[in-house]
């Protein structure tokens, strides 16, 4: 008989340890115990970890699990996991199946093979992960993955979970404070939430295999664009290709079998590229889910004979791919505290939250832009496809007009709500919306939340959360020492007068306009703002003393910490162009020329075959192939030599940043000089002579 499939809500969060397993399964007084630790961050006793173990253990026993794992995440920007098995000798050849609370809390992985920025020496190899039980354990591939946090012996964070808890801490302090300042008592805790838009490339995986560059960059060094490209505007929206349908259903059940909300799937903009949204969540569970979610991606891919792209820009020519960060507030009673209302400019509450996030961004740009710097970011950021690398805010025309009012102490007139008109009597009469979206807006609010539209496609959102959550925690506080001594039949009054000087201070960060613009460039100078358009641009920002002074006042990194990740960043930063060059090189002198000169060589001997049967046949065509190829080549191996050379100057230096702009500066540069050459002959050079797919076929091969 054949087994019924499980209906959606069954199949939701089937491998995960969440709340309702916890419930069935735990006695009360160690549920209370652990839920209690989950909401308020209490110390988890360990015989209350013993309890949770076991219970644990036989439910991932029960769904077929025989190991289990520390899952956690390390500054390569991946997760990393070491598997243990349930299974403990007792004898006589046979084997119990046991794991104990000091199991599920702590491990022990090698902290010397991970990136530490000069925190810890190869000796010194003793790390920890420790359970992190406000994000729910799993299963998956036969092992029980629990979440935790990585640290050094010494107790550095070597991990991005560690200062994002930190941070959604700092900023629930903060908001707390400000919350029960204003009257609302009953609060007792705030969390950020977040939902991350995921945009990618699906490619047929036996292409993806010939391609040096893909597989080992994540893009395409070099590519003469395919004929047609996303000018047509027809792939954004467009009709799933059933390949492409068949690999979405599949990781929409995987992903929710993991307790994943992911509620949205469409086409994107270039052709083979596609997006997925999550429902929101808390930022620590969300942060975690966008890892599973780029790390099941790639898997289900392969099963459909795919390859997931996750690079930032793996063609030239096409737009590149983001993944968007929605971000707000949320209280334990379910309270958006960016939700306006009907009245904003009567809502003081949402008044001053949204002032303490404008002024957060504004104060703290330049961190928020350090957050999704990247290589592969560089090249996306400011084109026409993303917002551009100047940090600014879109509110729209209704929320910009209140702040006017406040800031000219005037009243605020709210537009008459309009019904769309759309023309045809049978469709349906709605309410427009009191203000547009903004694609080119890097921060813009969207109803009830902002939207952070930086961060790049294969980035942990972790990093951009952390500066997000520790600078709105910074305003806050700000807000809370202007306000605590306030009399309560003064407090009103000196609010907006508050409000009205942050306005004034900080509005130069409030854009509406078209970012993509020279005009805003220009504007954007004149009002002091940031256009930091590299990483080596905008990393020693992260180390400037301001913003160490914020990172130590909130108790997000120490010092050293703060030194490390801007070793590790640069480092890796410099490593990823030097792959690619290597990279580049490589397919230039082993694939690339030996077709051309192949090509040639057939040209050259169909023409002399012309001439020797008939020396009256003209072979002008030949011979300008045979030029401009042989131009061509020239040019190619000039270029070659260049980046060959200047690649080794750059494997000789030392200074992080130094090296890094070298990369930037130099390096890219000549891969520019050598992709025009090599995209400019390999347009005239038919596929066949070619030994890797090219842009037609990496494109447009799904059906």
């Amino acid at each position: 008989m054949k087994e019924v499939s499980k209906t959606i809500p069954e199949l939701y969060g089937s491998l995960v340890f969440n709340d309702k397993v916890m419930r069935e399964r735990l006695p009360k007084d160690t549920y209370k115990a652990l839920h209690k630790t989950i909401q308020n961050g209490t110390h988890l006793e360990l015989d209350v970890a013993n309890t949770v173990a076991a219970a644990m253990k036989e439910w991932a026993i029960e769904h077929g699990a025989t190991h289990f794992t520390h899952w956690f995440q390390p500054m390569t920007g991946f997760t990393a996991e070491k598997h243990d098995s349930f299974i403990s000798p007792v004898g006589g050849g046979q084997v119990i199946m046991e794991f104990s609370g000091k199991e599920l809390i702590k491990g022990e992985p090698d902290a010397s093979s991970f990136p530490s920025g000069g925190l810890r020496a190869t000796f010194e190899a003793r790390g920890y992960t420790a359970w992190d039980p406000t994000s729910p354990a799993f299963i998956k591939d036969g092992s029980l993955y629990i979440p935790t946090a990585f640290c050094s012996y010494n107790g550095e964070a070597l991990d991005k979970k560690t200062p994002l808890l930190r941070s959604m801490e700092a900023l629930n302090k903060e908001a707390l404070k400000v919350l029960h300042l204003l009257g609302n008592t009953k609060v007792k805790k705030v969390d950020t939430t977040i939902g991350s838009e995921q945009e990618y490339f699906l490619v047929d995986k036996d292409l993806y295999k010939k391609r040096k560059d893909l597989l080992f960059c994540g893009r395409t060094l070099i590519g003469a664009p395919a004929p047609k490209g996303q000018e047509m505007e027809d792939h954004y929206f467009g009709v799933l290709k059933p390949k492409v349908a068949a690999y979405m259903h599949d990781l929409d059940e995987e992903l929710w079998k993991l307790g994943v909300p992911v509620k949205t799937k469409h086409n994107e903009v270039a052709p083979a590229q596609h997006e997925l949204a999550p429902v929101f969540d808390t930022a620590n569970v969300a942060v975690d889910h966008n890892q599973l979610t780029m790390e099941m991606m790639k898997k289900i891919a392969d099963s459909h004979h795919l390859a997931c792209l996750l690079h930032e820009k793996p063609f030239e020519g096409v737009n590149g791919s983001g993944k968007h960060n929605n971000w707000s507030l949320v209280t334990d009673s379910g309270e958006n505290l960016l939700d306006p209302g009907k009245t904003p400019a009567e809502n003081t509450q949402f008044l001053v939250f949204l002032m303490a996030v404008i002024a957060a961004v504004d104060d703290y740009a330049d961190l928020m832009r350090v957050s999704v710097a990247s290589a592969g970011n560089d090249h996306r950021l400011g084109a026409n496809e993303a917002p551009p690398a100047i940090v600014s805010i879109f509110l729209g025309d209704e929320l910009t007009s209140v702040l006017k009012s406040i800031e000219e102490g005037t009243d605020f007139l709210k537009q008459k709500q309009i019904l769309m008109e759309i023309g045809a009597k049978v469709l349906p009469h709605f309410a427009k919306d009191t203000t547009d979206r903004n694609r080119t807006s890097p921060f813009a609010f969207t109803g009830n939340k902002f939207e952070f539209r930086m961060p790049g496609s294969a980035l942990s959102v972790a990093e951009p959360n952390v500066i997000l959550n520790t600078a709105v925690a910074e305003s806050l506080s700000r807000i809370y020492e202007v306000l605590k001594d306030v009399p309560e039949e003064q407090m009103e009054e000196q609010i907006q007068e508050l409000l009205k000087s942050m306005i004034t201070q900080h509005k130069r960060i409030l854009f509406n306009g078209n970012g993509y613009t020279d005009e805003w460039v220009e504007e954007a100078k004149k009002r002091g703002l940031f256009n930091l358009k590299s990483l080596p641009d905008a990393l020693p920002q992260f180390i400037a003393e301001k913003n160490i002074d914020l990172f130590i006042k909130h108790r997000i990194f120490t010092k050293e910490e703060i030194y490390s990740r801007y070793e590790i960043i640069l480092e890796n930063y410099s490593k990823t162009i030097h792959i690619e060059s290597l990279t580049m090189q490589d397919m230039v002198k082993k694939d690339f020329t030996p077709a051309l000169f192949a090509y040639v060589s057939d040209v050259t001997k169909e023409a002399l075959d012309k001439r020797k049967l008939l020396p009256s046949l003209s072979a002008s065509y030949e011979e300008k192939i045979v030029q401009t190829l042989t131009e061509s080549s020239e040019q190619i191996v000039l270029a070659l030599a260049a980046l060959t050379e200047d690649t080794k100057k750059a494997e000789q230096m030392e200074e992080p940043l130094e090296t890094a702009r070298y990369y930037h500066d130099t390096i890219l540069k000549d891969m520019d000089t050598l992709r025009a050459s090599v995209d400019q002959a390999e347009a005239i050079i038919p596929g066949s002579y070619l030994p890797y797919p090219t842009y037609d076929e990496l494109l447009f091969s799904l059906r």
